[in-house]
């Protein structure tokens, strides 16, 4: 089985950008637990801060791969290119975010992605990844 994370705009910073809401640690100081957790799944990960990578990398991987755990960042709120693209693909996506999307700007309340996706995970910090990939793991028992 393998998975494909993918992080959008800024997510490079986590650690570094805004403590408080995001948390004092990397995605990468975080992967190794999150491997170490699904030894028996293939975990990959991607980032990019540009929306083009990102809808490229979805359909690469969107054909093969098992499921992908989405944070798109910003693009949650603006892109419909990524919707687009999550309804072209075969594999489940679940949209992830660290933060309570809706304890934040009203602007972030509101997701273009989340009707095409399995799913959504939000408010849970880095444990959010986590929960994606076991509901990945429970809708593909159940297919």
């Amino acid at each position: 089985m393998k998975i494909q994370i993918i992080n959008g705009p800024n997510l490079n910073l986590l650690g570094v950008r805004e403590p408080s809401i995001y948390g004092n640690h990397s995605f990468e100081s975080y992967l190794p637990q999150l491997r170490a957790k699904y030894p028996d799944i293939t975990i990959e990960y991607y980032q990019s801060n540009i929306e083009g990578e990102l809808i490229d990398k979805i359909q690469e991987v969107g054909f093969d791969d098992d499921g992908i755990v989405l944070n798109a960042g910003a693009y949650t709120h603006t892109s419909i290119a990524l919707q687009d693209c999550i309804r072209s693909i075969k594999c489940p996506v679940v949209e992830v975010h660290i933060s309570n999307v809706h304890k934040r700007e009203e602007f972030r309340h509101h997701s273009y992605l989340s009707p095409a996706c399995l799913g959504v995970i939000c408010g849970f910090g880095m444990a959010s990844y986590d929960l994606a990939i076991a509901g990945i793991l429970a809708q593909k028992k159940q297919d």
